[in-house]
């Protein structure tokens, strides 16, 4: 059975084995996931909480409105997803002269898990009419990190600046756009 406590705290442990000793941990913990779904839920409000911060780890529960997407972004630190529900698409971008372009991607479902090097960009898709949930750990201090981080326009790929509040209320604005979608289909049935 899967033990939130118990994570957090093997997380703390592996971090001094860098990404592959937290990878261990994250896989071990999603790979059973109606066991995570029973103590984490998969249906709760679209979004991101912090389960663990200090400066050299960040453990984050994150979960993604149905069909939401997070636009081109680097982390400037390492980081293990685990998925417990639903299904997480990432396309991954390298830097060219002045811009960004696709360099390859990875789809990931309920109990699998990726790793993203310090310098991978990518962005995100949830491409279901569900809730995805997962766990996001990173190698630093995700919320205040040292390192100027990046976005990029998901039209136009011009890089501009992270800004964390403007992530954090787009996971709102799709929260949203589900719950007005969801009362729509059941006033239909009614």
């Amino acid at each position: 059975m899967f033990d939130k406590e118990l994570f957090i705290e093997d997380c703390r442990s592996a971090i001094r084995d860098g990404q592959k000793g937290i990878r261990e941990v994250v896989a071990r913990a999603v790979s059973d996931p109606s066991s995570v779904v029973r103590v984490m839920g998969s249906e709760a409000k679209a979004g991101i909480v912090p389960l663990y911060r200090s400066e050299s780890l960040t453990i984050m529960h994150f979960t993604w409105a149905p069909y939401m997407t997070l636009p081109p972004h680097n982390h400037n630190m390492f980081s293990v997803v685990g998925l417990y529900s639903g299904r997480e698409d990432n396309l991954f971008w390298r830097r060219t002269e002045g811009a960004i372009e696709v360099a390859g991607g990875q789809s990931l479902g309920a109990g699998q898990v990726a790793t993203l090097g310090r310098d991978i960009i990518h962005s995100v898709v949830n491409p279901l009419d569900k809730k995805t949930a997962a766990f996001h750990v990173y190698g630093g201090d995700f919320l205040a990190p040292d390192d100027h981080r990046s976005q990029w326009n998901h039209e136009t790929l011009e890089e501009g600046n992270w800004d964390l509040a403007a992530v954090k209320n787009r996971f709102g604005e799709f929260d949203h756009r589900y719950d007005l979608w969801r009362d729509a289909e059941l006033a239909a049935v009614v």
